[in-house]
């Protein structure tokens, strides 16, 4: 009958109780629980309700009957059941139910379970039900572990601690069931647990110690309170913390003290069993905590007792050991215990690598072999993973070339990867990932020892290397590419066959401008020049060429003195800079670097010129700012074009190849005259001595040919030449600083003079110019007696002389020399006897008194010097000729221009050293000559020739 139809009224009394509710409440919400379909989230309102019972009941004035208690244990143990019915109707749904309900349904329950735990509390004292206490808190100990798993630990706690005070009140010696006596075992650790759980250690451990009182002699009770002090322990030490590794101890010791207790108690073989492997696994611990305080000795006594006393085989006893001997420095004990673990199977394979990875970190190099021996012996006697021969490879390599030992290391692991057994574990495509993971280690270790151009190791660790590259279409480019850095190793070494072998392989694999590029190497190494050159024109017909490669095949050519290749090279590259497309690097250093490649060798002053005349062309067709560049940059590359025109003229021009001296003066004086970023003007200075330059090495290109200018090449020669007097013309001017770069040598205005004389003479009607010329440089300040003198002897001899030109400048000369301090003598001597011999020749005896003067000038010039100032040889030839010169008039009966001579000639020798005895001769012949004279007997008084 449901409440609602009660309608007595007895029971309006008990409206105001509120028992009769509540417990109503309970019930009804009993029923909904029980309703409640499984895998589904719970009402919100249960639990709701259910608290709001519980408190009713719990703040009642008046305690309950002896009948509610008993309805309050019914309805709490329905509570309990329902919900365990309900938590295991879930657990069918569970791989497909939400987390996040889950978590919600279990705190549902655990709470409907600690509410039914509670009600039991409330009526703990009721009449009728045997070991009360115990089944309350057998309902708070479960309820607690709910809690405890959902890491609620401060309700978890609350469970215990009220299970606790409930048990704490019986005496132990009286409880004599089994379930009694465990739950309080049970209690107590689960208790310890939770305090652990909220790091109160210190409680945590003091409810394991005193749960050493209700163990009741019994051997399960010893291992599971010693298994808690095992896993406190354990949890310890692995933090790895120096100072809690005394504290894991105690722990571990105390669970070892309880197995041994437990085995001098315990009955039962399955007891003896548990209780020693408990003991086994706590000593293994206990051995781990002493080698984290580095007492090797007592971890080989752990090792010893297990092996000895227990029979005890884990895989982690020989790796202890290990580590242990590691330790105390004895490698030879460590690699045994390394050994033994080929030969015991039950070893994991996680174990042994490991302790291959821990052996080889402690003794190095050294241990290479023993990890490569180990290895291949577990090969033999288990399934090894790919995986773990990576890990032993990564091991043995280290960290490169610079972990020590690099050689021997990579030896070892060329060695191992290279053998069958490993190899083949590899292979198929399940182990695709470990195969690429262990070609990239080996390459990497390989290329490692390429950097430190160990290339021998480098190389024999790519071929190993290959081993892991499968034979397929998808692979061809790896393969090509191990075949190409096999090339570069071997290339290094010098074993330029096996670089070419590995080369081809390559190249038939993927043809490609990085095999293109190797091959010209191995040429080069080889010296096969010609071939290079070849495989250079090669290059360019990649589908991957870029220009860059033929600038590196030029450096490449550089580096080994094959300098015709280098000049191919970048001959082929300059064809590119015309296509406009973008160039690694500019034109401009191109052809200076191939003009500095040339100059290097002998004999390439014609290759030069070629090229230089391709700069002058490209300068021409880009303009200078795009040629050259801007600033200061731009700037240097003239002037360093122009330089190098200028010295390689002068080199050729010393060799007397004038032909080509010619070609380099003229290119040099377009370069020196280019402007660069906003120049006022070029370097006019070099360009005005290029100029002159130039037309000189045409002139001495005629004569050494023997040949005769053509009129345009001699008009082509005057243009020059007026280009570079211009250029004087301003320099003489004072428009410019007085500085060294603005002036030209007067050596240079001389050259000029003298070239554009002998150009002239070649015209017709040209003597009135060549004498303006001769003029203007005369009135120069560069002028100087010395090159009058020259410009003088030149235009008295030769069949284009004129004698205008050459009286002109002997005479400025012999002006210019009497007026000097301390005149030459010899010089001035050299012009008199030139000047009267110009006199003589070309104008005949039309000019006689010029002549005459002249010879008067020279007596006057005598008189006064000392003896052998005057040379004595022009002295006498002078004396001589002018009394020589008599003799014509004294057949011809001119008396007066007879005297005339024979006076002057008396005079010259008379101031003549050595003269005496012709003088002498001439004084009686003329004293003879006037007395006959009055005689008139001409034809027997003629003046004797003086030779």
């Amino acid at each position: 009958m449901r409440i609602a139809e009660i309608s007595s009224p007895d029971l309006r009394p008990s409206l105001r109780d509120p028992r009769p509710h509540a417990l109503s409440q309970i019930q009804s919400s009993l029923e909904e629980l029980e309703r409640h379909p499984p895998g589904t989230p719970l009402s919100p309102t249960l639990s709701a309700d259910l608290r709001r019972a519980r408190t009713q009941l719990s703040s009642l004035a008046t305690p309950l009957s002896n009948s509610d208690k008993l309805q309050v244990w019914k309805l709490s143990y329905r509570l309990w059941n329902s919900c365990v019915d309900i938590s295991n109707a879930a657990a069918v749904h569970s791989s497909s139910s939400d987390s996040s309900h889950r978590n919600i349904t279990d705190e549902q329950h655990a709470f409907i379970r600690h509410v039914a735990a509670d009600l039991l509390l409330l009526a703990a004292d009721a009449t009728g039900i045997p070991s009360p206490e115990f089944k309350i808190a057998s309902f708070f100990h479960k309820t607690g572990l709910i809690w405890h798993d959902l890491v609620k630990f401060e309700l978890a706690s609350t469970c215990f601690e009220k299970a606790t005070d409930l048990t704490s009140k019986i005496d132990i010696s009286a409880i004599s069931g089994d379930e009694e006596r465990k739950l309080l075992l049970d209690l107590s650790i689960a208790r310890s647990r939770t305090a652990w759980e909220v790091q109160d250690r210190n409680l945590a451990v003091n409810l394991l110690n005193r749960s050493k009182s209700v163990l009741f002699g019994c051997a399960a009770n010893y291992k599971q309170l010693a298994n808690q002090y095992t896993i406190f322990g354990k949890t310890v030490l692995s933090k790895n913390e120096t100072s809690s590794v005394n504290e894991a101890l105690k722990l571990m010791n105390e669970a070892l003290d309880l197995c041994e207790k437990g085995l001098r108690i315990v009955k039962r073989e399955s007891e003896t069993l548990g209780l020693k492997e408990l003991r086994s696994r706590t000593l293994r611990f206990i051995a781990a905590s002493h080698l984290q305080k580095d007492e090797f000795e007592s971890v080989l006594k752990c090792v010893r007792v297990l092996r000895e006393g227990g029979g005890d085989h884990h895989p982690s006893l020989s790796v202890l050991a290990m580590k242990a001997w590691l330790g105390l420095g004895r490698n030879g004990e460590a690699e045994k215990e390394l050994r033994s673990m080929v030969v015991d199977k039950g070893i994991p394979e996680c174990v042994w690598v490991s302790a291959v990875e821990l052996y080889f970190q402690a003794v190095g190099t050294a241990g290479a072999e023993t990890a490569k021996g180990v290895f291949l012996g577990l090969l033999g006697r288990c399934h090894v993973s790919a995986g773990a021969a990576i890990r032993v490879v990564h091991r043995v390599v280290g960290d490169g070339v610079g972990s020590g030992g690099g050689r021997v290391r990579a030896k070892v692991v060329a060695e191992l990867v290279s053998d069958e057994r490993v190899v083949a574990l590899f292979g198929g495509e399940k182990a695709e990932k470990e195969r690429t993971a262990l070609h990239a280690l080996l390459w990497n270790c390989a290329a490692d020892h390429f950097r430190a151009k160990d290339y021998e190791t480098s190389a024999e660790m790519f071929e190993k290397s290959m081993l892991y590259v499968p034979y397929d279409v998808p692979h061809r480019i790896l393969r090509a590419k191990g075949f190409r850095v096999l090339s570069l190793c071997h290339l290094g070494l010098s074993q330029l066959d096996r670089a070419q072998e590995y080369i081809n392989e390559a190249e038939k694999l993927e043809p490609n401008i990085a095999c293109a590029f190797l091959k010209f190497k191995i040429y080069l190494q080889n010296n096969h020049h010609d071939n290079a050159i070849t495989q250079v024109q090669a290059m360019s017909t990649c589908l991957d060429f870029t220009p860059d490669f033929l600038s590196l095949s030029a450096h490449e050519a550089v580096a080994c003195r094959a300098l015709p290749v280098a000049v191919a090279s970048l001959a082929l590259l300059l064809n590119f800079y015309s296509m406009g497309k973008p160039m690694p690097t500019t034109e401009v250093i191109v052809l200076r670097t191939l003009v500095t490649i040339l100059t290097q060798g002998a004999g390439n002053e014609s290759e030069v010129l070629k090229y230089m005349k391709r700069a002058h062309a490209r300068l021409t067709e880009l303009g200078p700012d795009s040629f050259f560049g801007k600033g200061e940059s731009g700037k240097r590359e003239r002037n360093w074009f122009a330089v190098n025109l200028w010295n390689i003229g002068a080199r050729t021009g010393k060799a007397k190849n004038y032909e080509l001296c010619f070609e380099f003066y003229r290119l040099a004086a377009e370069f020196y005259g280019v402007i660069v970023d906003g120049e006022v003007e070029g370097n006019n200075v070099m360009v005005c001595k290029s100029l002159i330059l130039t037309v000189s090495a045409m002139i001495a290109d005629e004569k050494q040919r023997k040949a005769t200018l053509l009129d345009t090449e001699v008009k082509n020669a005057i243009q020059l030449l007026h280009r570079a007097r211009k250029i004087l013309m301003s320099t003489s001017t004072g428009t410019r600083p007085d500085d060294d770069q603005f002036t030209i040598e007067p050596d240079f205005y001389f050259i000029h003079t003298l070239e554009a004389y002998d150009l002239h003479s070649r015209l017709s009607d040209a003597g009135p110019q060549q004498l303006s010329l001769i003029k203007s440089f005369a009135s120069s300040k560069s002028c100087n007696p010395k090159y009058l003198l020259n410009i003088g002897l030149n235009a008295s001899q030769g069949p284009l002389s004129n004698p205008e030109v050459a009286t002109f400048a002997l005479n400025a000369c012999l002006s210019a020399l009497l007026a000097s301090p301390s005149p030459d003598y010899q010089s001035v001597a050299l012009i008199i006897r030139r000047l009267i011999s110009v006199g003589a020749i070309h104008r005949g005896d039309a000019d006689d008194d010029a002549v005459y003067a002249m010879y008067k000038q020279a007596y006057r010039i005598m008189v006064g010097l000392k003896d052998g100032e005057y040379p004595i040889e022009e002295g006498k030839w002078l004396a001589t000729t002018a009394w020589n010169r008599s003799a014509l008039p004294v057949r011809l009966g001119l008396v007066d221009a007879a005297k005339k001579w024979m006076n002057i000639g008396l005079e010259l020798a008379g101031k003549v050293p050595g003269m005496q005895t012709y003088r002498s001769c001439m004084e009686d012949f003329v004293s003879g000559f006037e007395k006959k004279l009055h005689g008139h007997d001409s034809s027997e008084n003629r003046p004797q020739v003086v030779a």
